[in-house]
């Protein structure tokens, strides 16, 4: 079975989904042989390399008044924690498309888990710790925490590497119809949206399988 997980680093029920699936995944154990792939898909790609404050973006994004605002929060804060996921105060909102250069990256490396754990710690720094996803410095120390060269990370975010493979991929992806995330799509064919709980990915997943 393949897993494409279609989402976006400054998407804080991306971390949500990706906890729970993998809260799934453990239940589901070796009953079904998978594979699981990061694919990019950025929800401010014309955000500037400065960030804006969460609060303004997201009041005039969604129309919230501050009350809504909060109780959303409280609300994402309590989903993560259900799944193993811990939200910080983030009080900005970030570029991410080197992140997914970098994910690209870490997707061609011949470790399996070294995407999974690369997309772990930039949904971490960026939704625990509030940490710049677009300032080259921040995502070369991720890049290491995550077990990839730190250098070759550097020189990589200081050209141009991977941003036609990106692009591409991005484009692929709303070619097919995915205009939110997270969208996670299994064997190219089917798609389950959002952030559902552990148990509606292991029924999910479990009956994909059943009918081959």
């Amino acid at each position: 079975m393949r897993i494409d997980f279609v989402s976006d680093v400054a998407c804080p029920w991306c971390a949500v989904g990706l906890n729970s699936l993998e809260r799934a995944l453990e239940k589901i154990g070796d009953d079904i042989p998978l594979e699981l792939h990061f694919q990019p898909f950025e929800l401010n790609p014309a955000m500037d390399v400065a960030g804006v404050d969460s609060s303004e973006y997201l009041l005039k994004k969604y129309g919230m008044s501050k009350e809504q605002l909060a109780q959303n929060r409280v609300q994402l804060h309590a989903r993560g924690a259900a799944v193993g996921f811990k939200f910080g105060n983030t009080h900005r909102v970030w570029n991410t498309f080197h992140a997914h250069r970098l994910l690209h990256w870490a997707g061609l490396q011949p470790q399996p888990e070294v995407q999974r754990k690369l997309k772990h710690a930039l949904l971490s720094a960026y939704h625990g710790d509030g940490l710049n996803t677009a300032d080259t410095d921040t995502l070369v120390a991720i890049a290491g925490k995550a077990g990839l060269n730190e250098s070759e990370a550097r020189e990589i975010l200081e050209g141009d590497r991977y941003s036609d493979e990106v692009r591409a991929a991005e484009k692929y992806w709303q070619q097919t119809g995915i205009n939110a995330v997270p969208s996670i799509v299994i064997n190219e064919r089917h798609l389950i949206s959002g952030g559902q709980s552990p148990e509606v990915f292991e029924q999910a997943l479990r009956k994909i399988a059943q009918e081959g």
